[in-house]
Parts: C-alpha cells; structure tokens; sequence
C-alpha cells in the first residue's frame, strides 16, 4: 500500500496544485510511482468534443500520466464556487466513502499518492463534512501549503493548530511565493520555520503563464 498525503492550504489561489506536481516531481526522481487525486474539483469547462477540463486536474494528470479521471477525479462541477454550493445546485452528494475508495484504488497501484484538497482546511463540501473531515476519513498525514504573502503568518499557524487539534498529523509544509515580492520575506519564513520547522520545499515565485492567442 502507498504511502498517501492530504495535500492543504491556507486558503485557495495559493498553489496546493503547483506545490503538488513539484513534489511529484521530487518523489519520480527518486524512481518513485506516484499517483494523484483531486477528489472534488469546482471550475470545469465543457471542451468542444463534449470532455470536461479543470486546469488542477489537467496538471496532476500531466504530471502522472493518469488515464481514468472518474477514478482520480469522481466529483467534478462547472461553476467555480465552493464544492459545498456546486454540489446542492447540481443535486449531488458528495460522499466521502467512494472518495476512501477511489483513494484505496489508486494506493494500490502505486508508491506515494497525494490528495489534493479544495479551497482551505475547513472549506465545506456539504452541510456535514469539510476538508479537513476528509483528510480525518482518509487517515491522510496533511502536507500544508502556505501561500507566502502578506497574512501568511496568521493563515499558517491557525491551519496547522487546526490540523493537529482534528487529530491528523502534520506531515510538513510548502512555502509557495504566490506574489513576486513579498515584503520581509526571509523575516516572514524564519517566523513559520521557527513556528513549523522546514519547510518540505520553499518554492520561488512563477510568472503565471499567459494563454495562447
């Protein structure tokens, strides 16, 4: 069985996606097979030939070689709103035992898969289960990535007391440059290292890439 990781943020927009296919990357130069799941997935669009594309998905799946998206990806909706708000207008429960399962699948075929999550720690995904009660239902270690910016400090501190008091363990943290200079930078991440140890990896700033004409 696999080694799995719940991958968390902060807050959404803050690079759980990019810090997960950098650390796929990372595991693979190891020689490790890795897999990836993005169990619930807001912001699809509908391609010409009638496929449904959501960019986190599409990346994971570049980064893996992933061929069965229902497996990966079982819940998937087109407005980009909170999965708890997509999920009631569609008339779709979300439920967390298929996603255990789907997991399992993946994780047996596989040395490391990471989950990746939705928007922040305790984002709703129905009226009785969040983020970080999926994590607890997968049994997941959660990896945290912390968008480095102004307010980093407080969102990082508050999500990780908030994953250690639910019971799961905090297996490490992501330091993302999600803005292409952040004041105090070294000053802000001495604070998180003191607060959260090293970080897994402190990724620089990426210049978003701009779509083709």
């Amino acid at each position: 069985m696999a080694q799995g990781y719940f991958i968390a943020g902060t807050d959404t927009e803050i690079g759980k996606t990019h810090s997960a296919v950098k650390l796929i990357r990372h595991w693979q130069a190891q020689g490790k097979r890795v897999l990836a799941m993005k169990p619930v997935a807001s912001g699809c669009d509908i391609l010409p030939d009638g496929s449904w594309h959501n960019d986190d998905v599409a990346r994971l799946v570049a980064a893996t070689g992933q061929t069965d998206l229902a497996l990966m990806n079982p819940y998937r909706f087109l407005p980009p709103v909170s999965p708890h708000i997509a999920a009631r207008d569609a008339g779709v429960t979300i439920d967390p035992a298929l996603i255990v399962a789907h997991y399992q699948s993946l994780a047996a075929d596989a040395d490391v898969v990471l989950v990746e999550g939705a928007g922040g720690w305790l984002a709703p995904l129905s009226d009785t289960l969040d983020m970080q009660g999926l994590a607890q239902q997968l049994q997941l270690p959660v990896i945290l990535v912390v968008g480095m910016k102004l307010g980093c400090i407080n969102h990082a501190l508050l999500t990780a007391q908030a994953i250690r008091a639910s019971g799961c363990t905090l297996a490490g943290w992501v330091a993302n440059r999600v803005v292409p200079a952040q004041l105090a930078f070294d000053d802000n991440l001495a604070t998180l290292v003191r607060a959260l140890g090293e970080p897994l990896l402190s990724l620089p700033y990426e210049t978003p890439a701009t779509p083709a004409a």
